[in-house]
């Protein structure tokens, strides 16, 4: 896929007519980045508006090998171009699904308090792609409450680990605890045949640990037909119990 027509989809996902103000914000990051030790992890203030790194840290060349005097200059157009190319379909995909989530799901009011994360391989100075864990909290919000400024840390993995490109929503609760309550894979569509929207529905629910109970008052449906939803889901998929199916999906990331 071409840098210009990543760059249309990527601007359509945060589209948004604010300039917001950050320097507070970059200031204070400065600050702690000083201190912190070198490790495979380094962070970055982005701004989906301007399409840019607003900071970068001191880890990001000991992490990848690659000068962040370029990033800066280039921006995401220069990070996009070193994403492996068969991630960057579901890469575009899992970060549409999660700004479609919180628009329709989160309250305005709560969206400070969420935390997404994804994943993508990309090449470091060596050619070598790595596998990427990027975690981004939100800092600021345009008009209409639209996450467009995050604080983005990068974990950087081995090349080695197969990885499927999943993206993940969590909230803190009243505990002030994170709670995950959206999780997608991008990756592969195991699911995808002859599964219907409300069964998918459901199935992401299942993964989330929710009671059928749970589910009928998420959904506002009755607890009977979720049941009958989940004997149908079953019955599709060929396995035997829901624990077998919500097995599955965890531990090998196969999602809808």
């Amino acid at each position: 896929m071409r840098t210009a027509h990543i760059k249309d989809l990527y601007k359509f996902i945060f589209k948004s007519y604010d300039k917001p103000y950050l320097q507070e914000h970059i200031n204070k990051i400065m600050e702690l980045d000083s201190f912190l030790p070198y490790s495979s992890t380094f962070f970055c203030v982005t701004n989906t508006q301007e399409l840019s790194f607003e900071y970068i840290s001191k880890n990001y060349k000991a992490c990848l090998g690659l000068d962040p005097n370029e990033l800066k200059t280039k921006g995401m157009r220069y990070f996009w171009s070193r994403i492996h190319p068969d991630d960057v379909d579901a890469w575009l995909e899992a970060l549409n699904g999660l700004m479609e989530y919180t628009l329709s799901e989160i309250p305005e009011n709560k969206r400070k308090d969420a935390n997404y994360t994804w994943n993508f391989r990309i090449k470091n100075a060596d050619g070598v792609y790595v596998n990427i864990v990027q975690n981004t909290t939100p800092l600021v919000f345009d008009s209409t409450e639209k996450p467009i400024i995050g604080l983005a840390h990068y974990t950087v993995l081995s090349p080695n680990i197969k990885m499927e490109i999943t993206a993940s929503a969590k909230l803190l609760n009243d505990k002030q605890e994170y709670e995950t309550i959206y999780f997608n894979n991008f990756s592969q569509k195991l699911l995808s045949e002859g599964i219907s929207n409300r069964e998918r529905d459901i199935i992401r629910l299942l993964v989330l640990n929710h009671t059928s109970k749970e589910i009928s008052e998420k959904l506002n449906i009755s607890s009977h037909t979720v049941d009958t939803h989940r004997r149908n889901i079953l019955k599709k998929l060929n396995v035997s119990s829901t624990g077998e199916l919500v097995g599955m999906l965890k531990t090998k990331q196969h999602w809808l």
